[in-house]
């Protein structure tokens, strides 16, 4: 339960399932700090080695996506959906790096806007997030 008294969750979906699970405001922080430092060793890459990891770029890309989606709709996608040509591209090396960091940083305007924005509560219910992984981890083994 929130402090609010009701629960909130977001729904995890991959693929065409679902798995309810706790979340909070607190995922914004977690997904644009951590987006925010890989991108800052990303051109320290470029910098030294003279070369962008256009995989590990994507896969920032896809973070940004899925923060924003949970903001918004308390829903975790983990599928690219309407975006996978574009990241695929990306993982190519086919876009070209200002046109990467042109969206990168529409993304993060509209993530704070978002988050500017969402129901989620200030933080997670953290019984919840334990009952969740419990049974994550139980349903791994058995």
């Amino acid at each position: 339960m929130s402090g609010t008294g009701r629960s909130i969750a977001a729904t995890v979906v991959a693929d065409s399932t679902a798995t309810t699970c706790p979340s909070s405001k607190l995922a914004y922080q977690t997904f644009n700090g951590y987006v925010l430092s890989q991108f800052r060793k990303l051109e320290q890459d470029v910098r030294s080695r003279g070369a962008i990891r256009w995989k590990h770029v994507m896969h920032m890309i896809r973070l940004l996506l899925s923060a924003m989606t949970l903001l918004r709709e308390g829903t975790l996608v983990v599928h690219a959906g309407p975006h996978r040509e574009r990241l695929l591209s990306i993982r190519a090396g086919t876009v070209a790096w200002e046109a990467v960091e042109d969206w990168r940083h529409d993304l993060h305007r509209e993530l704070d806007e978002a988050y500017r924005k969402t129901s989620l509560p200030p933080r997670p219910d953290y019984r919840a997030a334990n009952d969740f992984l419990v049974r994550a981890r139980r349903s791994a083994v058995t």
